[in-house]
């Protein structure tokens, strides 16, 4: 992946980005203040023929043009040279090629034109080692260094000795002969050394005020950083400011296997194959590119702390003076935060280029001394690079939990370990099926508007989930055009009035009444007209497991167990009965309990309980009592008490077997009432009679 350079007139108008991936297929809008997204069309016929001075690298191939033309990019990003005030708002489009080449496109919107090989182009192709200029701004296309797979490429097979900075070594002044010895690079040419971290922190900067007001910037430098990209750009800038004596920087991810001791060397031969480069830099264009030590960031790596190699300055046994190169020392430090896991800050330069180091050119051990310095500096710039990273991961998590989490259940595990509190875990749950009423004739009749129905049937699922998640409950999972939601984990549920003589567990109530609110809400909404679907919707409270479940390959925070099946068969229920909402014995025993304890106003119940029968759904061999969750509406269609009561009484007549007595009770109710129906139908088909072994269990087979 290449790279592009920009590079202005004044000092600190600079800035190192890499461009995207081809596969991604994403175009780079570049400009003063860039927004918006090119003209597909404009790009494949702005202008601009190829002079016969342009090279075959400097043409997309007819593979790349028939790519650019076929292809539907679906964003555009936005790189901003804010110094310039020669360059327009939008005004160049950057199209990615093969072989690290890049199309550039002048944008409509660009006032000044843009110099390529000396003359104002509106369209061409950069080859890496490039450049264009637009104003007083040159970009130049670059590729990415990448590893060597030792210390150094002209060291490659040698030893290494390993070398410490000791504690006590005064900061003050120079270091003392009798302590210099012990730090002196061996005969291979190399010098290792491991900076502990505890001795970092003890150590004052000798330049502590030029420290201070680079530590001051930092907020402010990665403030502006929107994404990973820009904020490395920026951190790899403020430490070529801080470290004088550095030629480039790069912050770099492998992918190394956990070791037991921070004093393990990583083998000789293991270099991950992984390792990437994130960003580069280099402190001038003209600067020679070298590649990062492989070596260098593994052994930093497993160690967990921060590592200095030194390339003695003389020449031993013929061992090229890697000087020559301007590159005779590098420093890697490891960040430790977890969303920063395998990340490194990567720093090589020269003794050369360190103001007042002359003395010091051939004195390894006060260089490396020096660069105790900078090696103290990064550490610091890689700690606020991991904050920041690891706040904003959290941020990422936190809103990816807020669609599945109500906002109290959140609060109460913020200072929690996710990882503890997804796991499974058996507990009592109240679980919620909401399925829409209308979706396969509705999405029959819409089968030529497919994004309008999928936007109407988003809109009925956000009405059930809303209400899930404002009564505490957890989002389990959507099936097709249904949604699934369960209260009681990860933190049981409370009344806010309990009661002591409540006949079931004070917290299964909750979740019951929970999920009973979450049902009216729902009902409620559909009713008047906010969604142009209906919802049947079931409800069964027990024993389950929940928490993170599922393969190796997919999981998902959901619950698992019988009640949830039950929840599904009831919701499927509603149905045969002709009714919205649906409980097991288990939550309406609940929820009576509740009932009996609120007090008594001139108010209506918020709920009523009708026991609608005993059921054999499809799946399960043993009944269940099913019961009807009533909810005033205020309409002509309420039942009163003396409706529910002629309903159960009816049935009870009915389970016994005194159908015809059934039949007379049942009579009485409404028409407009379907549950009688199944009752009566059932009753008719047997002529008013209970078939032989009757037992006073309705049969819903699939």
């Amino acid at each position: 992946m290449p790279d592009l350079i920009a590079q202005g007139a004044g000092d600190g108008f600079r800035w190192r980005k890499g461009l995207p991936e081809l596969v991604a297929g994403v175009d780079v809008l570049l400009g003063r203040q860039p927004s918006g997204s090119p003209d597909p069309i404009a790009l494949q016929s702005s202008g601009g023929e190829l002079s016969d001075t342009d090279t075959a690298d400097s043409e997309p191939t007819e593979r790349e043009i028939n790519l650019q033309r076929d292809r539907r990019r679906t964003r555009t990003i936005h790189w901003q040279v804010a110094w310039d005030q020669s360059i327009s708002r939008c005004h160049a489009i950057l199209t990615i090629l093969e072989n690290d080449r890049i199309q550039v496109h002048r944008d409509a919107r660009a006032r000044n034109p843009i110099f390529f090989r000396g003359r104002p182009r509106d369209r061409f192709v950069v080859v890496p080692g490039e450049h264009f200029v637009i104003g007083e701004t040159t970009f130049t296309l670059a590729r990415r260094p990448g590893f060597t797979d030792d210390v150094s490429h002209v060291m490659r097979g040698q030893s290494i000795q390993e070398r410490a900075i000791d504690a006590s070594t005064p900061r003050e002044g120079p270091i003392p002969p009798s302590q210099r010895s012990a730090m002196i690079g061996s005969a291979e040419g190399v010098t290792e050394m491991a900076f502990d971290a505890s001795v970092l922190r003890e150590r004052d900067f000798r330049d502590t005020r030029r420290r201070i007001q680079l530590l001051a910037r930092l907020p402010d430098i990665v403030a502006g950083s929107v994404d990973d990209e820009e904020l490395l750009v920026r951190v790899s800038d403020t430490l070529l400011r801080a470290t004088p004596s550095a030629s480039a920087v790069a912050i770099v991810r492998a992918n190394v296997p956990d070791r037991v001791g921070s004093d393990i060397d990583a083998p000789k031969n293991e270099t991950p194959s992984d390792m990437k480069v994130l960003h580069y830099d280099c402190r001038d264009n003209g600067s020679q590119q070298h590649a990062v030590s492989a070596r260098l960031v593994t052994t930093a790596l497993h160690r967990r702390e921060s590592v200095l190699h030194l390339w003695e300055t003389e020449r031993n046994g013929g061992i090229e003076f890697t000087a020559a190169e301007n590159v005779d020392w590098a420093f890697c430090v490891p960040l430790t935060s977890e969303a920063c896991s395998g990340w490194a800050i990567y720093v090589a330069g020269s003794r050369a280029l360190g103001s007042n180091w002359k003395e010091l050119s051939d004195d390894s051990a006060t260089l490396a001394d020096r660069l105790g310095d900078d090696v103290k500096f990064a550490e610091v710039v890689g700690s606020l690079i991991s904050g920041i990273r690891q706040t904003s991961h959290f941020q990422q998590r936190h809103l990816a939990m807020r669609r599945f989490f109500a906002p109290v259940v959140l609060d109460a595990l913020s200072g929690q370990d996710p990882q503890s509190w997804l796991q499974p875990r058996q507990c009592d749950l109240s679980v919620m099926f909401c399925d829409l009423r209308g979706f396969s004739r509705t999405s029959e009749m819409q089968s030529d508007q497919l994004l309008l129905l999928l936007e109407q049937v988003s809109a009925a699922l956000g009405v059930m989930t809303r209400h899930i998640l404002d009564t505490g409950g957890v989002i389990g999972d959507f099936h097709g055009d249904a949604a699934m939601g369960f209260w009681g984990w990860p933190i049981e549920l409370q009344l806010s009035d309990p009661h002591s003589d409540l006949s079931a567990s004070a917290h299964v109530v909750a979740s019951v009444l929970a999920a009973a609110k979450a049902a009216a809400g729902i009902r409620k909404d559909y009713a008047t007209g906010q969604t142009e679907f209906r919802c049947g919707i079931g409800i069964a409270s027990g024993p389950a497991v929940a928490g993170r479940i599922g393969t190796v390959d997919q999981v998902k925070v959901t619950a698992f167990g019988p009640v949830v099946n039950l929840a599904s068969r009831l919701e499927g229920l509603t149905k045969h009965f002709g009714v919205e909402v649906l409980m097991d014995h288990a939550s309406a025993s609940a929820l009576q309990a509740w009932l009996k304890h609120i007090p008594t106003t001139d108010e209506p119940s918020p709920f009523r309980l009708r026991k609608l029968g005993r059921v054999r759904v499809a799946g399960m061999k043993i009944p269940v009592d099913v019961y009807q969750l009533v909810v005033p509406s205020g309409g002509p269609q309420d039942l009163t008490d003396s409706q529910i009561k002629a309903y159960e009484q009816g049935w009870e007549e009915f389970a016994s077997g005194d159908w015809d007595s059934a039949y007379q009770r049942l009579l009485e109710l409404p028409a407009w009432d379907r549950p009688k129906d199944v009752l009566l139908r059932l009753i008719l088909q047997h002529h008013r009679i209970a078939p032989p072994g009757w037992d006073g269990v309705l049969d819903f087979p699939k």
